[in-house]
């Protein structure tokens, strides 16, 4: 029985293992998706698709599954089409929300938002009502080990990037989205590779009224 037990035990968090994983490379298949069919089927040529392919070689997703995603995205095998949309809102408190969805049935999702929103004390609001808040900006953190932080500035900043900042045993690199690519390109032909793949963000940014002060906070995390 003891024998019975343990892999009935080992058969369940098997199990629970596989799920997860399995949620997991689901995501990142839409993403490589959707990066695919924006800007094409080639890695070396879309910084966005190369940036999600990082990210599944380090979940290690099968390359069978990667190059899958990418042919729905370009076209060469029919799938599922998933769009991006962002939603805008207010948590409780008056705090400006933006939400970031991939999803396959837009007015599904526009109601679940919705009604998350509303039973966590917060509502949806319409295009533009909190986004001036915030800018979109690309960032990449930098093992500190892989460059100095002179070398580091040479290339970021020439290839667009508006902040670099010395965390110790790392830099945080933030552009603006319109450079993103060319940061990215630039980084890799250098050989820089970030701790994690690079990625977009929101940073809250207010400038108040006749005034040139400039009040931003870090990035917020897509949900």
């Amino acid at each position: 029985m003891s024998g019975h037990s343990k892999w009935a035990t080992i058969k369940r968090a098997k199990g629970a293992t596989d799920a997860k994983r399995g949620k997991i490379f689901s995501v990142i298949s839409k993403d490589i998706t959707l990066a695919a069919r924006a800007g094409g089927g080639d890695p070396s040529m879309n910084p966005r698709l190369r940036t999600v392919v990082a990210k599944a070689k380090e979940a290690n997703m099968p390359n069978d599954n990667v190059e899958r995603a990418i042919k729905k995205g370009t076209g060469e095998l029919p799938g599922v089409v998933y769009e991006e949309i962002v939603y805008e809102g207010y948590a409780p408190s008056g705090v400006g929300l933006i939400v970031e969805i991939t999803t396959d049935n837009k007015n599904r999702s526009a109601s679940e938002v919705r009604s998350t929103m509303s039973k966590n004390g917060g509502n949806l609001a319409g295009v533009g009502a909190v986004s001036f808040q915030f800018d979109h900006v690309g960032q990449f953190i930098i093992d500190a080990k892989q460059t100095d932080e002179e070398t580091l500035m040479d290339v970021a900043l020439e290839a667009g990037a508006e902040d670099i900042k010395n965390e110790g045993d790392h830099f945080e690199v933030i552009c603006p989205m319109s450079a993103y690519d060319a940061v990215s390109q630039a980084l890799s032909t250098k050989g820089i590779e970030g701790i994690s793949p690079a990625s977009a963000r929101y940073r809250f940014s207010l400038i108040t009224s006749g005034s040139s002060l400039s009040m931003r906070s870090r990035p917020m995390k897509k949900h």
